[in-house]
């Protein structure tokens, strides 16, 4: 084992910062809601803090363990992501670099302007609020602890995320956890049910012996029907997967006799994992793509978190990168309004200070729900644009909770609930180092299915959680608060966070070349094979960057035509 990370779980999902002086808009929804801020409050109890255990004058020393980073880098899908970020360095020198004003410092924005920087042009990156990220934001209260957007899990199977990391040279920030999926049992309280992926076996033969060994969950009749209906996915490759788009989870696996346990034990779970809806929402294809990716490589579903607060540990390197090769990074920029030309193009993006950005080329790197609701008037009739309409962002929450002690009944893992109005949680404690603490625990969780309780106060969604972890900590934790203490907590709302992959959604994501001539879309919503997820967003800043690369001689004659049509009229 290496020694770097922490001891132990974790995951991330939401939006909106809390506490007394800390609401946030969301950087991916805040143009959506301008004007307002969401609701959020951070709820403190007087009670004496545990102390961290200091060494070397002061400073925090933390000792822990993780597992050693996998072998990734001789799979297909790295290999492929790896060509993609070398053609951008190794490409011809512009004759003058582009100048590409980009809305929005997400994960999708961030990849964009890397990737552009790396191919020699000039990225402008806009973000709304004062602070990265977007959906990996994160802020730090007044004591110093960090509460995020949401729980983020690093996946083997992240081919550009892990290539991403490599590029910078952080590759040490990730801590690599046991190769395992841990599920709690609500009919056994306090107890988990694994699903350990050997080590010693390849793909997807490791896949198959862990869900084999496990017989706690699913009975041998039930995974026998399970594993009789994925044939066809199987044999029938791609082309099937992406043919499944039209049916729900559900309505796929009755369509193929798997019992509806299955779905109750297995695929409840997974599905508000992936896009925090149920299982009678979900678009059956999510769950295939998510299998194929997970079982076709031998760490595809092995985990790591990252080591601390995404906006420090992750965003500022991006930000560093695209600095030192000449890029600009803005924050508190927020779009106001996109101005045309006489001809339809973007002639400018115009900031709320007034401030009018121009550019070469322009890129929407936010929500899909932002980008609707600045759609300028001439645009909403293009059927690439109202193809959009279907395309919705779905609501999450993240709740953040500090107990007086530590709580045994946790991993050093992300656990999957299996409640019904919670997805999966980790303690932060244990499994993050930057948020490591010897004495007490941080539990994150992400509340969802959340559009019947994003609206609901903090109060309420508080208690509704305490209820549901005195099921999961029946020894620790009890709903009246006689148990483990409450010291704080922090709430996050995401009104619209990644789009709602409900059947029938996927011609309707838009490729990142739009018909405006020089205007081009990035987000995980975007056309690219890891829907919405870290990796689908990364992946669609690389392939907005190549679109515009390829572009280079239009969009250089284009800027050529309008230095001259400036010149003469102020000749004139």
């Amino acid at each position: 084992m290496a020694s770097s990370g922490c001891i132990s779980a974790a995951a991330n999902i939401s939006l909106m910062g809390t506490g007394q002086a800390h609401n946030r808009d969301s950087s991916w929804v805040g143009f959506g809601f301008r004007g307002s801020e969401l609701p959020g409050r951070h709820l403190r109890i007087p009670l004496a803090k545990c102390s961290r255990a200091r060494k070397d004058g002061g400073r925090l020393k933390v000792l822990c363990i993780d597992y050693p980073r996998p072998e990734l880098e001789n799979t297909v899908n790295f290999l492929e992501a790896a060509k993609l970020s070398a053609s951008f360095r190794s490409g011809a020198r512009p004759a003058k670099p582009l100048k590409v004003v980009i809305a929005g410092a997400g994960l999708a924005g961030l990849s964009t302007a890397k990737y552009l920087a790396d191919a020699g042009h000039q990225p402008i990156l806009l973000e709304g609020r004062d602070v990265l990220g977007g959906k990996v934001a994160a802020w730090k209260d007044e004591d110093g602890d960090w509460y995020e957007t949401g729980l983020h899990i690093f996946f083997g199977a992240y081919p550009n995320v892990q290539n991403l990391f490599g590029e910078l040279g952080i590759n040490d920030r990730l801590q690599w956890k046991e190769h395992s999926m841990i599920f709690a049992m609500p009919n056994k309280p306090g107890e988990f049910s694994r699903f350990d992926f050997p080590e010693a076996l390849p793909a997807p033969i490791n896949g198959i012996w862990a869900i084999l060994k496990n017989n706690e969950m699913l009975t041998w009749p039930e995974k026998i029907k399970f594993a009789i209906g994925l044939l066809p996915a199987m044999a029938g490759g791609q082309p099937y997967v992406e043919a499944q788009d039209g049916l729900t989870v559900k309505e796929w696996m009755r369509k193929q006799g798997v019992p509806d346990r299955v779905t109750e034990e297995v695929f409840i779970a997974m599905s508000k994992a992936l896009n925090f809806i149920n299982p009678d929402e979900l678009s059956m294809q999510c769950i295939l793509i998510a299998l194929n990716r997970f079982l076709q490589e031998k760490h595809g579903s092995k985990m790591a978190f990252l080591d601390g607060n995404p906006p420090e540990r992750l965003c500022m390197p991006i930000v560093d990168h695209v600095r030192s090769l000449g890029g600009e990074v803005m924050l508190n920029s927020r779009v106001k309004t996109i101005e045309l030309n006489t001809d339809g193009t973007v002639k400018s993006f115009l900031l709320n200070n007034g401030t009018k950005m121009e550019g070469d080329a322009f890129v929407f790197a936010t929500p899909v729900d932002v980008l609707k609701l600045l759609l300028p008037e001439s645009w909403q009739g293009i059927p690439y644009f109202q193809r959009l309409e279907k395309l919705v962002g779905v609501p999450v929450i993240n709740v953040h909770i500090w107990f007086d002690r530590k709580l045994k009944n946790t991993y050093d893992h992300l656990l999957f609930s299996r409640s019904p109005l919670l997805s999966v949680y980790a303690d932060m404690s244990v499994t993050c180092k930057e948020y490591y603490n010897p004495n007490q625990s941080m539990l994150e969780l992400v509340f969802a299915p959340a559009a019947e309780w994003i609206s609901r106060s903090d109060e309420d969604i508080i208690d509704a959680t305490m209820k549901e972890l005195a099921k999961l900590f029946p020894d620790e934790i009890a709903a009246d608060g006689s148990k483990a203490k409450v010291l704080k907590y922090h709430i996050v709302k995401t009104p619209r966070s990644v789009y709602k992959t409900i059947p029938n959604c996927e011609p309707c994501r838009p490729l990142q070349k739009s018909p405006i001539e020089g205007f081009y879309l990035a987000g995980d919503y975007t056309k690219q094979k890891y829907l919405a997820s870290m990796e689908g967003a990364v992946l669609s800043g690389k392939l907005c960057a190549q679109a515009i690369v390829k572009d280079y001689d239009m969009l250089s004659s284009r800027a050529r035509r309008r230095e001259a049509e400036t010149e003469a009229t102020a000749i004139a």
